[in-house]
C-alpha cells in the first residue's frame, strides 16, 4: 500500500505517518525530515534548501522528487510506504505517476490555520537528532532538554508564529489544489485532524 498524508503544517501528519508506518510495518518517508538532516550536514542539497525552508517556502520540485525517487528505491519501502510532506503539488504528484510510483490512498487532516499556530508556536525541536517535542502532545522528560541525546532543545525558524501562517498560507495555495487531483480518481479520504492523536490514529488505521 502507498500512501500519502497531506495536511497543512502542524495538522500531525508527520507524527502520525511515523507511528502508523510503524504499525503497518511500512516505511515513513519524510521529506522534511530528510532534508532537515541534510541542512544539518551543511551538504549540498542542505545549503540549497536552507532559505527555502527557513521562510516557509516550498523548496524546488526537482529537488524533492530526486530525494522521493531514490528513498523508495530502498529495501523497507518493498512492503508499502507513507508519505508525509511530498507530493505538495499537483506537478509532484504527476511525476510520482510518470515514474511508476502510483499511490493508492491520499488522506487530508483537516486542520485550521488558529489551531496550527498555536500547536507548531509551542514546538520544541533537538539540532542534533532532530526529534520533536510538543508540552502537549509530547512533552520531554527533562523540559528543554531532548530525551534521546541529551541537547539542549530549540524553537526552529520555521515554527515562529509569522512563518507558520506563510507556510499556511502557501500550503493553501500550492497544496490544497492537489486535494482535487486525488479526489477525481476517488483515492482522497479526509480525517478531522483537531481530535485527539489516539483518536486521529484509529480512524487512520480504519482507512487503511
Amino acid at each position: 500500500m502507498k500512501i500519502v498524508l497531506l495536511g497543512p503544517p502542524g495538522s500531525g501528519k508527520g507524527t502520525q505517518a511515523a507511528v502508523l508506518a510503524k504499525d503497518l510495518g511500512y516505511a515513513h518517508i519524510s521529506t522534511g525530515e530528510i532534508l532537515r538532516e541534510e541542512i544539518r550536514k551543511n551538504s549540498p542539497l542542505g545549503l540549497q534548501a536552507q532559505e527555502f525552508v527557513k521562510s516557509g517556502k516550498l523548496v524546488p520540485d526537482g529537488v524533492v522528487i530526486s530525494i522521493v525517487k531514490e528513498r523508495t528505491k530502498k529495501e523497507d519501502c518493498k512492503n508499502g510506504f507513507i508519505l508525509d510532506g511530498f507530493p505538495r503539488t499537483i506537478p509532484q504528484a504527476e511525476a510520482l505517476e510518470k515514474e511508476g510510483i502510483t499511490i493508492d490512498k491520499a488522506v487530508s487532516l483537516e486542520v485550521t490555520e488558529e489551531e496550527c499556530v498555536r500547536r507548531l508556536g509551542d514546538r520544541k525541536s533537538c539540532p542534533q537528532c532532530g526529534a520533536v517535542y510538543n508540552p502537549v502532545t509530547r512533552p520531554p522528560k527533562n523540559e528543554g532538554i531532548c530525551d534521546q541525546c541529551s541537547s539542549a532543545l530549540i524553537q526552529r525558524e520555521d515554527d515562529k508564529a509569522q512563518t507558520i501562517r506563510e507556510r499556511f498560507r502557501v500550503y493553501s495555495q500550492k497544496t490544497a489544489p492537489l486535494l482535487d487531483f486525488y479526489k477525481k480518481s476517488k483515492r482522497l479520504f479526509s480525517l478531522d485532524g483537531h481530535l485527539n492523536p489516539e483518536k486521529v490514529l484509529t480512524n487512520l488505521k480504519n482507512l487503511v
